[in-house]
């Protein structure tokens, strides 16, 4: 496979959609290139900044003391915020991704062997069996959130007062036309911009982890046929050392890849978890309070579509889980990887050697929030189970 073959095979989706809001890093983007994903990026951050964004906070402020109100505005604020944040942290840490990227490129590239590529196409399956979850969760609460608010658009259309998706005092007359349906569906875009952003970043993200993760089963692997080729004296004490240093090499460099990754998204994985933990509390208490309320009239489309939202939510929180618990389980897999080989069939001098990897891999890399706790299946259940039990205290608020 080509390079580009190689990348949209890694990336299916995001690739597309990250050039699209200006913040794919490129290894071989030209200066025009750059130029041009810039003007992009302004535009999508200024969208869904000064019509998204600003909007549903100054929301909040105003229906303060509405509980349902101040809920629904700000589970809509945490979203947008999320999704600005995602993306300036994807501009700034541009060249660094980029690095990555590129890593990945030379790991195709230089994979000659049928059985490490069957392992980087396996879990690379798994990475767009996942992304495709993301997207098509996102698509169909897009399509919702769409209609709801067309629908919102035909109703208000020639009534005397207009009203927007998100109110704002801009600095001119939204109300009067063409400025109404311009603004209207300028943050319609906006919002749908924020779920697009969200997927693909958090996409990403998880599909860099998983790709370091079928790394280390290729090296664990590598290294397993180098100790047992000694032990049946097919190479020499020589050539071992060799292929030794190499691995070594090769385990540091994807190390470093996981510092990067983790230093560039470990303080927005922060805020990631923090939002996820009260988007799923005040969107199931959101439904919660239109079920139990009979008096409410609330259409299918917007039940549909708070339903779908914390699908969004529970799919992206599971996706960050479960790449950071294969990549805790592949990088200590390489100290059982050494235990589990035949070290004893081979001289001691070179079995010392092996001291090291065992003694380096016992540290498990990790995708941390912040500088607290790390992602794994165990925080999936935690934050799940923690939205509940402030579900739990809104509800006997509320009452």
């Amino acid at each position: 496979m080509s390079v580009n073959e190689d990348l949209h095979h890694t990336f299916p989706l995001c690739r597309q959609f990250l050039r699209l809001v200006g913040v794919w890093p490129d290894p071989d983007a030209l200066l025009s290139d750059f130029r041009r994903s810039k003007i992009r990026f302004i535009i999508t951050v200024f969208i869904m900044s000064i019509y998204v964004c600003v909007p549903q906070f100054m929301n909040v402020i105003r229906s303060w003391g509405n509980m349902d109100l101040v809920m629904q505005h700000i589970a809509s604020a945490n979203y947008s915020f999320l999704a600005c944040c995602k993306l300036v942290v994807a501009r700034y840490y541009n060249e660094t991704l980029r690095t990555l990227v590129t890593s990945i490129t030379a790991d195709w590239a230089t994979s000659k062997e049928t059985w490490q590529r069957n392992t980087m196409l396996k879990i690379a399956r798994r990475g767009r069996s996942l992304s495709l979850r993301c997207y098509m969760s996102c698509t169909i609460t897009v399509m919702f959130y769409v209609i709801f608010n067309l629908i919102k658009f035909h109703r208000t259309l020639h009534q005397p007062e207009r009203k927007l998706i998100y109110q704002f005092a801009y600095p001119y007359d939204y109300e009067k036309s063409p400025n109404y349906e311009i603004t209207f569906f300028i943050q319609m875009s906006g919002g749908a911009f924020t779920a697009i952003v969200n997927s693909s970043v958090d996409s990403f993200v998880s599909i860099l982890v998983l790709h370091v993760c079928a790394q280390l089963i290729n090296l664990r692997t590598t290294l397993n046929e180098t100790i047992n080729r000694l032990a049946e004296k097919s190479i020499s004490s020589s050539k071992f050392r060799r292929s030794l240093i190499a691995i070594v090499v090769r385990h540091e460099h994807l190390i470093r890849n996981v510092e990067r990754i983790n230093d560039c998204y470990s303080t927005v994985l922060f805020i990631h978890m923090i939002a996820a933990t009260f988007q799923l509390c005040f969107e199931t208490f959101q439904i919660f309070t239109i079920i139990t309320d009979k008096s409410a009239n609330v259409s299918i489309i917007k039940m549909a579509f708070l339903v779908f939202y914390v699908t969004v939510v529970l799919t992206h929180l599971y996706f960050y889980c479960y790449s950071a618990e294969t990549l805790l389980a592949e990088s200590t897999n390489m100290a059982y990887g050494v235990y589990e080989c035949k070290w004893y069939d081979i001289p001691s001098r070179d079995a010392k050697d092996l001291m090291f990897i065992a003694h380096r891999s016992k540290i498990p890399l990790k995708l941390t929030i912040g500088k607290f706790s790390t992602f794994s299946l165990e925080m999936f259940g935690t934050t799940v189970k923690s939205s509940m039990g402030y579900l739990s205290a809104f509800l006997s608020m509320s009452d």
